[in-house]
């Protein structure tokens, strides 16, 4: 219902802190592709759009959105990445695996966030139907992965501008 309200893609570029120098990991489910490669474009588009370099994005996939959250640790334990993205897509079945899969995902994507003290993005899409999946995917709602993007760099921003502040070294 919110996204009716609000178009995902939309927001005021002036309130978006300088990315220039940022590294940013995005881990992708290969579930539902035709929808999370349109929220990776849309969030490397827009990390590229904010100045960040093409050698400061790495984008790695991942089988399906339960394995985001192992794929958004492997980033952080093994490259000097500043935020993760995860993107993925979850459509509503005839069955409550819909239900599990959401919920670890969610849970899972906050631990490490905690865990890490590092911004974690959920940029997963849980819809009730292909449909509204694409129009949250560059559709008539606009791209969760922009979203998702400028979450990260705002997260990042906040992130720097309190480790400067508060313990400088």
């Amino acid at each position: 219902m919110a996204t009716i309200l609000k178009n995902l893609s939309a927001y005021d570029t002036k309130r978006v802190p300088k990315a220039k120098d940022m590294r940013f990991g995005i881990v992708v489910s290969e579930w539902n592709e035709e929808i999370t490669k349109a929220l990776c474009l849309g969030a490397v588009e827009t990390l590229m759009y904010h100045k960040v370099k093409a050698k400061n994005i790495t984008v790695k996939y991942v089988p399906g959105s339960f394995e985001l959250t192992l794929g958004a640790q492997f980033l952080l334990d093994y490259t000097d990445v500043d935020a993760v993205i995860c993107l993925g897509c979850v459509i509503q079945g005839e069955t409550r695996h819909f239900d599990f899969i959401c919920d670890a995902v969610s849970n899972g994507i906050m631990k490490l966030t905690t865990d890490y003290a590092t911004p974690v993005v959920f940029g997963v899409l849980t819809t009730n139907s292909y449909e509204q999946a694409k129009d949250r995917s560059g559709g008539k709602h606009g791209n969760k992965g922009t979203e998702a993007a400028i979450t990260a760099i705002k997260m990042v921003a906040l992130q720097k501008e309190l480790i400067s502040k508060y313990n400088p070294s």
